[in-house]
């Protein structure tokens, strides 16, 4: 079967769904069909979330990272008002539309329950503990923040989601298989795993995490250069609350910068999670460690948690940040059937964490799933190096931090894709045809991938408005 539509959106992340929800707010009667491999909100669900399996069982579509929300649909809400992280939006237009555009999006989430309530930076304390930080050469890059709560931000979108769907054609259970061009300012056909297929003139791609490869290898075959974007590997660290409460009570999202000095290297603190949870998952088969934390104080636990990443970028002719990073992330799975966790004592000894050494550790697990071993047979040694030095330094300004009981889950790692060359619109070098969002490795985060999907649909607009 063929159809066609106006505008085409692939992905119902973050980017695709503000994308498709401004798209439809300022062009009424516009055919926007938005086309997702994943479920709905009221359908996705995973596994081990539900209890029904204790570790990843290679779901054919991944529920926690595909479907309405995209991966961040369970991730625990950070909202962050900043261009100094969370993106690269600032490559392509001034930082006052980047600011901008991230205010107008949470304007929607505030009309669909999101808090009002932010936490700010410019306070006597948080700029003591950037003074403080400084001392040992830890850069503290701030940010107000709202904290939306994992099980607030599925209402949140919930709540979107219901808006959208009677002014928006969503395709669930949809992936796309190929992109083609029809060429001479005929757009774009759209060729599902069903065999249908869909023509549009206007064409958004949001491919999320998940879809970050299948995407790249897509615009290579429509010749569209990519540019090499940066592979995150690292660790998730947990360790107990009051270690790192001093300064979460002060900067919720606190972004800790390390340059290392055996190798140069920038290491950062990712994700911070006071008294969260860690939990494990799965991208196209892959297991990785994430970080969740509760706005409600009765779902919390006495442990925070965040993400030690060391930022590699490639030169020529490594072109393939993907999988390596999938490739880094393999082997923690191989060794463990799913997600590593090893004692930071253990790993400086060179000692395995097995079942025994961890039933002593006085720091609780909160992914009990997690298996014990050893993350020096899974990390290349250069990043296990910047991880330990960086862990060093940040006991000085948390002791407590190089504790031999704090925990170490692997592999964090965060898939980008090669970005595409953009234009200051975000249009790719095809006419008509727009990336937004993680999977097109211009944003790394939900404040900055709703941006993106506002700033292309405004664009589509104003274009419509000038006769196309």
């Amino acid at each position: 079967m063929r159809e066609t539509v106006d505008a085409a959106v692939i992905g119902c992340g973050e980017a695709g769904i503000y994308a498709a929800y401004e798209l439809t707010r300022l062009n009424p009667g516009l055919k926007v069909l938005v086309l997702e491999k994943g479920a709905d909100i009221y359908s996705r669900n995973c596994p081990i979330v539900a209890g029904k399996v204790k570790s990843c069982i290679q779901c054919p579509v991944c529920g926690t990272m595909c479907g309405f929300g995209g991966a961040g649909a369970f991730s625990d809400g950070k909202f962050n008002f900043t261009t100094a992280f969370g993106g690269w939006l600032t490559d392509f237009m001034g930082a006052k539309e980047v600011m901008e555009l991230i205010g107008y999006v949470d304007e929607i989430n505030v009309d669909h329950g999101a808090t009002k309530e932010l936490y700010s930076t410019d306070t006597p304390e948080a700029r003591a503990l950037e003074r403080k930080a400084l001392e040992f050469d830890l850069h503290l890059l701030q940010a107000k923040c709202k904290h939306l709560g994992t099980e607030n931000n599925l209402k949140i979108l919930t709540a979107i989601y219901e808006d959208m769907k009677e002014r928006v054609d969503f395709r669930f259970h949809t992936a796309v298989e190929r992109i083609e061009n029809l060429g001479q300012g005929k757009g774009y056909r759209l060729i599902t795993a069903q065999g249908d297929e869909v023509d549009c003139t206007w064409l958004i791609a949001g491919p999320g995490r998940s879809g970050a490869e299948w995407f790249a290898n897509q615009c290579k075959d429509l010749g569209i250069h990519l540019i090499n974007n940066q592979v995150d590997i690292g660790v998730r660290v947990e360790l107990p609350a009051t270690v790192f409460q001093h300064i979460t009570d002060v900067v919720y999202e606190s972004k800790l910068v390390y340059r290392t000095k055996q190798y140069n290297d920038q290491v950062r603190t990712f994700c911070m999670n006071p008294y969260g949870h860690v939990v494990a998952e799965n991208v196209e088969g892959i297991n990785t460690v994430n970080g969740h934390s509760y706005a409600d104080p009765a779902l919390r636990s006495e442990n925070t948690n965040f993400a030690l990443l060391v930022s590699n970028r490639f030169t020529e002719p490594f072109d393939e940040p993907y999988r390596y990073g999938k490739h880094i992330a393999s082997l923690s799975n191989m060794l463990s059937g799913g997600v590593l966790v090893q004692r930071f004592g253990d790993l400086v000894a060179g000692i395995r964490t097995n079942e025994h050494r961890m039933s002593k550790s006085f720091t609780r697990p909160t992914l009990t799933a997690a298996v014990p071993g050893d993350l020096s047979l899974a990390l290349p040694k250069r990043q296990l190096d910047d991880i330990i030095e960086m862990i060093y330094q940040l006991d000085k300004l948390a002791p407590g931090t190089a504790n031999y009981d704090t925990l170490l889950y692997g592999a964090e790692v965060k898939f980008y894709s090669s970005r595409l060359q953009l234009s200051g619109e975000l249009e790719t070098a095809l006419p008509g045809f727009f990336a937004i969002g993680d999977g097109a490795g211009v944003t790394r985060g939900l404040a900055q991938a709703g941006a993106s999907g506002v700033k292309v649909a405004r664009v589509i607009t104003q274009r419509l408005k000038n006769g196309g």
